[in-house]
């Protein structure tokens, strides 16, 4: 059982969908939390949220000072290396705080070397750069590596049930996990003492990416057809090959179908 931490823990992007799962559960734990959001209207709406914008370093100090943990849930699409770097730089400045990071798995193994691969795969480059930055800060800090969430998928069915075709890429298999069983974890290492790199976390099953997008279309009651498309690049090779996918790390019990039927169905 751990004790209640009654310094300050913060966590960026604490309104997103990890984020927002991971801070009831640190409050639960009877810790302060913190919230940093770029968003001024939601950094207004509730005690403990603060505003700052990690691509710029705006409002970051305020955040981090006095903090014990920090919970780095944000990230986006690229630019994570960046967002990494400036908060990294006022942690050290206001002290050293335990820094708990949240990537993906694949990172060092998906190669981002090309044009075509920076297009499709950058995510992954910009998440082994952030890994790097964190674990070259010089401060204490766990890095826990994730497969995709259900959420993306499920974004990426909505958007794609758009089409009266939809492309899939050849090959491509995911291992997607819940939210929720990450933000779980994620708070288990952040009440407990650094510890570098931990072992990956993903759902309980694989999937092919037409067999995702089959199963969302069952459960919105669509129909849609499914063209494959063959991707070039080292990148897109490697996710053929399972880069992405983390078989002995099915540490997850959700499942996609569980998933739908509860948001879909």
């Amino acid at each position: 059982m751990h004790e209640p931490v009654t310094s300050p823990i913060l966590v960026t992007g604490g309104t997103g969908t990890l984020g927002r799962l991971v801070v009831p559960r640190l409050r639960d734990a009877g810790c302060v939390v913190r919230v940093l959001s770029r968003r001024r209207g939601e950094a207004e709406n509730g005690t403990g949220l603060m505003t700052g914008d990690l691509a710029t370093g705006e409002g970051i100090e305020p955040a981090v000072a006095g903090v014990k943990t920090i919970v780095h849930c944000a990230g986006s699409a690229k630019g994570d290396d960046e967002k990494a770097r400036n908060l990294v730089q006022a942690a050290v400045r206001a002290g050293t705080p335990h820094l708990v990071y949240i990537s993906v798995v694949g990172a060092n193994r998906i190669p981002v070397v090309s044009g075509v691969d920076r297009a499709m795969f950058g995510y992954f480059g910009s998440k082994l750069a952030a890994e790097r930055i964190v674990a070259d800060s010089g401060l204490p800090w766990t890095t826990l590596r994730a497969t995709q969430f259900h959420d993306a998928f499920l974004l990426v069915g909505r958007q794609m049930a758009r089409l009266p075709v939809m492309p899939v890429p050849a090959g491509f298999r995911f291992q997607p996990v819940d939210a929720g069983e990450v933000a779980a974890r994620l708070v288990e290492l952040t009440l407990g003492k650094p510890a570098g790199l931990v072992p990956d976390i993903g759902g309980p099953r694989t999937y092919g990416m037409a067999e995702l997008l089959r199963g969302y279309l069952r459960a919105s009651h669509r129909h849609r057809l499914i063209a494959p498309v063959w991707l070039p690049g080292k990148a897109a090779r490697a996710v053929r090959a399972g880069a992405n996918l983390a078989p002995d790390h099915a540490a997850g019990h959700r499942t996609w179908e569980d998933f739908l039927a509860e948001r879909v169905g």
